[in-house]
């Protein structure tokens, strides 16, 4: 059954990310209904609570069934870091540093380090009632690249690094990303589960 569901992020490369895995199902933001500059503060410890935040936060605002994803990137050699910190790594003074600045500044402090391994986090979450969700979380594994390359995707993808592909996933095309990502199959499980789990 197709359904309207609303996506608890203003980043539009994100939810353009997510139409093609639901298909049959209407993707909407925030904005999109009417709530203006929806900014949950996502102060959980991991990437499941932050989610949560974020989808419990919609689904008050509006009281419809709610998406929202929370992911970032997590390298082996930094301890974790960046972590659910991701979009904010870097900042200082409340000034978020560009996808182009974190990058750079993410390869100087991994320097000539041998161990580059990291993955790519996700986890959805789809709140549609008090106390009622559906939670997903899925990881795509790489190594940190020497220097950024490929001009698609966004944020990290230009230096995370797949062996299998011999390819950084902004070398992909969004057809190839979907199929491998984080978001992918995180998506891909959650359209199943829509799928199969009755929503009312």
């Amino acid at each position: 059954m197709s359904m309207e569901l609303l996506v608890a992020t203003n980043n539009l490369h994100k939810l353009e990310e997510l139409k093609p895995l639901f298909p049959g199902h209407e993707l909407l933001r925030p904005v999109d209904v009417g709530v203006q500059d929806f900014d949950p503060e996502e102060n959980g410890g991991s990437f499941f609570e932050n989610a949560l935040i974020k989808a419990e936060a919609l689904y008050r605002l509006t009281d419809r069934p709610s998406l929202a994803d929370d992911s970032g990137l997590c390298v082996e050699a930094l301890g974790g870091r960046p972590g659910i910190e991701s979009a904010r790594y870097g900042s200082k003074n409340g000034r978020l540093l560009s996808a182009e600045e974190k990058n750079r500044m993410l390869l100087s402090e991994l320097g000539n380090a041998h161990n580059r391994s990291c993955a790519f986090v996700c986890c959805l979450v789809l709140y549609y009632g008090p106390q009622r969700f559906l939670c997903v979380q899925e990881t795509l594994e790489g190594a940190i690249g020497v220097a950024p390359r490929g001009r698609q995707g966004f944020g990290y993808d230009p230096i995370v690094y797949l062996p299998q592909q011999d390819k950084t996933i902004a070398e992909l095309s969004q057809e190839e990303k979907n199929l491998i990502s984080h978001r992918g199959r995180a998506a891909q499980k959650m359209a199943a589960m829509l799928g199969a789990v009755p929503i009312g």
